[in-house]
């Protein structure tokens, strides 16, 4: 019998069963986050990997992202008395350049020809 060389799995003359290859799932946001929900209610990882058919590294992968997630969000300040702060300066610079602007366009139009000397 001649090796089958398509088969990563076949060893000597034998063919792989193609049957048992996995399946390839895409994994959406909200799926990811049902599964590290019920990571975090205590469920065993070995048994949900063994379940989903999806690698234990992955599993907690997921899980240290949502961590990572909730801690940031947590961290997030509200009413950040120095974005304010930040907001009402580029609110400021927009009026006095607006102001500027108009202005400029005033006296442009006050004084369409500026006054010229003589070139005697």
């Amino acid at each position: 019998m001649e090796k089958d060389v398509n088969c990563p799995g076949a060893a000597g003359g034998e063919r792989s069963d193609t049957s048992a290859a996995p399946e390839i799932k895409r994994w959406s946001a909200n799926r990811k986050k049902e599964v590290v929900l019920r990571l975090m209610r205590g469920e065993p990882v070995d048994a949900l990997s063994r379940e989903l058919g999806i690698e234990i590294y992955r599993l907690e992968e997921w899980h240290n992202k949502a961590l990572q997630g909730i801690e940031s969000a947590l961290k997030a300040r509200e009413n950040d008395p120095l974005a304010a702060e930040l907001d009402a300066a580029f609110k400021r610079i927009g009026e006095i350049t607006m102001e500027n602007e108009l202005l400029r366009e005033k006296a442009r139009r006050a004084h369409p020809l500026a006054p010229r000397r003589s070139k005697k």
